[in-house]
Parts: C-alpha cells; structure tokens; sequence
C-alpha cells in the first residue's frame, strides 16, 4: 500500500475513521480528520494553535462554537445530491461541540493560525458552486473556504467526478513557493463513491519521480500530497466525490501544468 494512501479505519469510541495530523504526514500545515456520530452522539473539539474548519459532510446535527449555536445543521443524506454543505469556521482556541440529530459525518480541517478571524457559520449560499472542464474531464466543484470566504490558511474544496471522468486533470502541481507563478500547498483528498463499492485511481509524481505513486482509492480513502501533480480518474459506472484541504505558506491556490499534458488545455 502507497505510503500516500491513508485507508478507513474501523470506527473508534469515538467515530474517527481518519486522522491525518501534520506529524503522521511529514509535512508543516494540514490536519484532516473524519468522524461518523450515531444519533444522540455528542463530540468536542479544541482546535488549539490551528484554525478549523468543520464540514457538515452528510446528516444532520446541532453545532455550538464559542458564543455561537446553530440548530439543525445539514441538508444532504450524502454527498452525492449535489448541493452545497454547512460548515462552521473557528479561528484557534475555540471549542466546538456538536450533537448528532442523525447519523451524522463531519470531516475536522485545520491548519496554523493566530487567530486573525471570527467564528462564524458557511451556509451552502455562501458557497461556491462551478461547473469545470468538458467532455471526460468535466467535474462539479463547489468552493467551501476558497476565494468566498476569509481564512488564514486554510482552503476547503469539494469536487463530484462523473463516472468515467477526470479531475485535478490535466495534472498540475502546487509545491513550490514561487509567487506569482506558483504556490506551495500541501493537500489531502478524502473520496467517496457512489455506488460505495467502488474504487478510482489517483496517481501523485514529481518531476524527477522521486516520488510516482499510483493509489487504488476506495471510499473513504484519504490520499495525501506532499509535493507533485496528483490526477484522479474514476471507472465507468462509479461516481467520485473528495474533499481537498490546502494549506501553505501564502493562502493563494497558484497551480502548475504538467508541460507534458499541457497541450490538453487547448481542447476544453
């Protein structure tokens, strides 16, 4: 199994199935966890010296952060239904704890902070919803904590890949911190897939292929990318969901081209 490929893991006590930490990574930013609560179920979270930002991935819960309580939070029963999720923002130091009024999945997304931003809720009209690509390379990509929404570090996407099709395609990288021409961000992708049985394919490679890792992603699976291009692919049949978090040096997404496949570009 790739090193990059943090596969599920039978639900703890608590309901993690993933926690990706900057020290379990190798790497300076990115913190990434995911938990699925049963109804009733209660869980606190203290984001310390990080900025948060929660996902409401599927289900419905209550969530209260700081001086802030928000009531009946999500509207999706999966990712799947195409719309947009609620997520609540929290700068380091605030408590968040959230209840489950359903079976409820939320995904935890943190980087360093010192505090620059107030707590606040991301309702799915604040979000941004695009449609990208053409052909086998369209994909639906929905904007969570992006260029709509203040943070310090942190960058939260979702993307919904049809069957068949391509994203983070053509492969572009974004590990060099090289501003205005690119920036260093490193990234975790959490995928689903419809039907759940499912499986894409994700390969990560550098250059000079000090690194060229092809992963096998099921659903659930958290892949991880330190450093080069990284395109997804999803077979005939299965749908593909993943949610990135970037964080870097410069909050800014500046990406690079494979100049291999660059010429792809000229045909969407």
């Amino acid at each position: 199994m790739s090193y990059l490929h943090s596969r599920p893991e039978k639900k703890d006590e608590q309901g993690c199935i993933q926690n990706i930490t900057p020290e379990s990574a190798g790497w300076d930013y990115v913190g990434f966890e995911v938990h699925q609560l049963v109804p009733g179920q209660q869980k606190v979270f203290i984001s310390n010296k990080q900025e948060t930002c929660m996902v409401i991935v599927s289900g419905n819960g209550d969530v209260t952060a700081g001086i802030e309580s928000w009531a009946n939070l999500g509207e999706r029963a999966t990712v799947f239904e195409h719309k947009a999720p609620y997520s609540v923002y929290t700068p380091p130091g605030e408590k968040i704890t959230v209840k489950a009024n359903t079976a409820l999945e939320i995904a935890i997304c943190k980087a360093p902070a010192v505090g620059k931003y107030p707590t606040r809720l991301i309702k799915p009209e604040d979000c941004e919803y695009q449609l990208r690509g053409t052909g086998t390379n369209q994909r639906h990509v929905c904007n969570i904590l992006f260029g709509n929404m203040e943070a310090e570090k942190l960058l939260v996407v979702e993307v919904i890949t049809p069957d068949g099709n391509w994203s983070s395609y053509p492969p572009h990288k974004h590990d060099s911190d090289n501003l205005p021409n690119e920036s260093a961000l490193e990234e975790t992708y959490y995928h689903k897939l419809n039907p759940t049985q499912g499986f894409a394919f994700q390969r990560v490679y550098t250059d000079d292929r000090s690194i060229d890792e092809t992963i096998s992603v099921e659903n659930n699976s958290v892949v991880m990318v330190p450093e080069g291009y990284h395109p997804v692919g999803t077979p005939h049949g299965y749908e593909l969901y993943y949610l990135n978090v970037m964080a870097g040096p410069t909050r800014e997404w500046v990406f690079k081209n494979d100049p291999a496949h660059d010429w792809i570009m000229n045909k969407e």
